[in-house]
This record gives structure tokens, sequence and C-alpha cells, in this order.
């Protein structure tokens, strides 16, 4: 659990001040159109990186996987500051694309250490610390911009001051990737070992990038991996279209608390409760999801028939009697956002303890997830009308939600019956990680 929590500092620091940026509406950016072509780029470079993602970390180790995977957010949060002040919109884009690349590598690595290193009991409330950690990064990075921002209502973007508070945060989160272990160094709390490889071979991940096509199970949960990022665009549209800066950076604290609170009851009341099965606690966690769901979108598509992109002609503020309600939206928005990433992730980790295959069911969750990503900023782009945005992010949830629940049926209680468990007391020291090259000598002698 150790590790989980500095993998969530280290996506605190980066990957939450990214979402501090983009939850602010169009990037913090003035030019809609331009931050939905970047993000556009961004999302679709992630859904090609993806698909082999999983297989990098597991060749070079989620350390170095998760260090070159924090680079880009620095990159990307410079090239919105040097638009900012010089008008640069082609280093953005390109920007995008590099971020594209590395956030692959990070989510591939966050995602193989938060489902496999916790035991199975903990697997849940493992996804809601590190969310929580994460999604505070993106909380103080919105207060931030808020406490900035706050005299200024009527600006259509953030200030540079606002981009320099997230690049020093940023800077700290890449420093922070150097403390994550590999899994053979990792030990659980029954004293199981994480994994007694480090590093996996390339013959093992070309099999493993072919078998996961072939696993009905991850074609069944496509959809829920499609759909889990495709609200965001709709979202960060709205936000730009109806508030001005400084509601859209109190909207953005909303979303982060709304995360945090989810993230942490779904965890560790439901996904982990104790007086369920695990195949009961799942199918729990699909009906609150799916309430949770249905409610905050019908609530969201009343308030979307009352304006369209063009019929908005003064930016509303949060001191305005325009805003009530709104700001309660937002909260529950990502509240039940939480829930569905919470959910997706400990379906994932329900089928299988090892990292490596965890890591390719990770680099093709954030594949997919993407690709419906880049798809929404494509639509969001050519000015869509939100109408149609909005609908199209529900009834793909909506959609997601019985196949999910067909894979939730095949969990087992257990894969520790199945898989090779390795206690480290039983391993002499030495023994616990020996290279090719050692090995090759030892049956030479």
């Amino acid at each position: 659990m150790t590790q989980v929590v500095l993998v969530g500092l280290t996506c605190f620091g980066t990957v939450g001040m990214f979402s501090s940026v983009t939850n602010l509406g169009a990037g913090g950016l003035k030019n809609v159109p331009l931050s939905d072509t970047a993000n556009g780029v961004l999302y679709g470079m992630f859904a090609i990186t993806g698909l082999i993602s999983g297989g990098i970390n597991n060749l070079l180790g989620p350390r170095l996987t998760l260090f070159i995977g924090t680079l880009g957010y620095a990159l990307y949060v410079g090239a919105l500051w040097c638009y900012q002040t010089q008008g640069t919109g082609w280093f953005l884009i390109l920007a995008g694309a590099i971020l594209g690349f590395t956030a692959a590598l990070l989510w591939s690595a966050q995602g193989s250490i938060m489902m496999s290193y916790p035991l199975e009991k903990d697997k849940g409330k493992a996804f809601g610390i590190f969310w929580a950690i994460f999604q505070f990064g993106a909380l103080i990075g919105a207060l931030i911009a808020l406490a900035i921002n706050i005299r200024s209502g009527q600006l259509s973007a953030v200030t540079t001051s606002t981009y320099i508070a997230f690049l020093v945060i940023i800077f700290l989160g890449i420093a922070s990737a150097f403390l994550v272990l590999p899994p053979n160094r990792v030990v659980r709390p029954d004293g199981t070992l994480v994994k007694l490889q480090a590093y996996s071979s390339l013959r093992d991940e070309l099999k493993g990038f072919i078998e996961r096509f072939k696993d009905w199970r991850m074609l069944a949960l496509a959809p829920m991996f499609f759909a889990s990022n495709y609200f965001y665009a709709y979202q960060g549209a709205v936000n730009a279209t109806y508030f001005n800066g400084r509601t859209r950076a109190l909207n953005a604290t909303l979303e982060g608390a709304g995360a945090i609170v989810g993230a942490l009851l779904i965890g560790f009341l439901v996904l982990d409760g104790k007086w369920l099965s695990r195949r009961s606690r799942g199918f729990l966690g699909l009906g609150i999801v799916t309430v949770i769901t249905i409610i905050v979108w019908a609530v969201g598509l009343s308030w979307q028939l009352t304006f369209t992109r063009n019929s908005v002609v003064h930016l509303i503020d949060y001191t305005e009697p325009a805003y009530k309600g709104k700001g309660a939206l937002y909260f529950f928005y990502y509240f039940g956002d939480a829930c569905y990433q919470a959910l997706a992730y400990w379906i994932m980790s329900a089928l299988t303890n090892d990292p490596f295959t965890l890591a390719r069911f990770a680099g093709m969750y954030k594949a997919l997830q993407s690709a419906g990503a880049a798809g929404s900023f494509g639509m969001d782009a050519v000015s869509t009308p939100l109408l149609n945005e909005h609908l199209a992010s529900w009834l793909m949830m909506l959609v997601s939600f019985p196949l999910a629940g067909i894979v939730v049926y095949t969990i087992k209680e257990t894969n520790y019956n199945d898989e090779e468990v390795v206690y480290a007391d039983d391993m002499p020291v030495n023994d616990l990680e020996k290279s090719p090259d050692m090995e090759n000598s030892q049956e030479k002698e």
C-alpha cells in the first residue's frame, strides 16, 4: 500500500495539475477549438501508445516507465503557458502528441502497481487511496487557480501565475517517481512477493499482446473502457461556455472534492466491504454506479435543455442566482466519475493478481479510454451541439453496464489458488532476483 501511496503522490503532482488546468475549461484558454484540437491529438496518440504501453512497462520496470510518463505533463502545461504569452498554437498541439505517448506509459505503470501490489481484499481501498491522493492534486491546483483569479472574474483565460504554480508542483511530482519499487522488491502484508521477476521478456510481451485481444472479458469491458473519459470534453466545454474564469476555477475545486469523496466511499465501503462475497460486492458496486449515473446525468440533461453554445451571452459568476445548483452538479459529475473508474479498475484487478498481465490490461483500458476521449474532443472541436455530446456520453455509459455485469459474474472469490504464490521468507535473499546472465553462467558451471 505504501507503493500505491507513492504512485498517488506522483500523479498528484503531474496528472492532478494537468486535470486542474483542463477542468478550468478549455485548458484555461480562451481558444476552445485549439484546446479541443490539442486534446484530440493527445488522446489519439494516447490510444495508439496504450496498446503497447503495458509491454513497455514490463520491459523497463515501473520506476523508469513512471518517470518517462511524467515528463509530458510538464511539457504540456509549459506549452499552455507559452501559448498564453506567445500565441504558439503549433507547440501546444505538438506537446499534446508527446503527452499522449508519455501518459500511456505513466498510466500503465500506475495501473499495474495499484491493481497488483495490494492484497485481494484491499484492491478497492487501494483505488480509493490512490484516486483520493491523485484528485487531491487536482483539488489543490484548482484552489491555486481560484485564489489567483478570484479578483478577476471577468477574465476568459487563467493568468500566467497559475501556470507557474502548476509547473512547480509538476516538477516535484516528476522527482517522486524515483521512489517506486519493482514488483520483485515488494512484499505484501501476508508475506507474499508481488512477483519473483522484476522484468518481463520481449517474447512474453508479444505473446501477452496477442492473448489480450483473445480474452472475451476484455472485449466485453471495451465499451466501459471507451466511455470512461468520453464525458470530459462535454463537461469542460460547458464549463468554458457558461461560466467566467473564477467560477470555472470554483467548479474545478468542487470536481476534485467530488472525486475524492466518491473514490473513498466506493473503495472502502462497497468494493472492499467484508459482509459480502467478492462477486456480490462487484454486483453491488455495479448497481450503485448505474443508479448514480442515471440520476446525475438526468439532472444534467434538465439543465442542458435550457441553453446552447450560442445562447449564452453573459458568462455566469458564482455570486449570481443563475449559478444555484450548478456547483453541486459538477461535484456529483466527478463523484460519479470516480465510482465509474473504481468499478472498472476493480473488475480488472479481480481477474488476476499478476502485475505483468495487469499492466497489459491497464494499457488496453487507457488505449480505449483515450480513443473515446479523442473522439469526444473531436466532436467538441467542430462545435457539435452540447445536447448531442451530453446524450452520447450518457448512453455510452448505460450501454457498458450490462456487459460489465457479465464479466463480474465470472469473478472468483480468490485467484491465489490458480496463480503461483511465493513467500518472501521461503526465498534466499540472493535468489529473489537473478539476471539472465547470472543464470546462464551458473548453468555453465
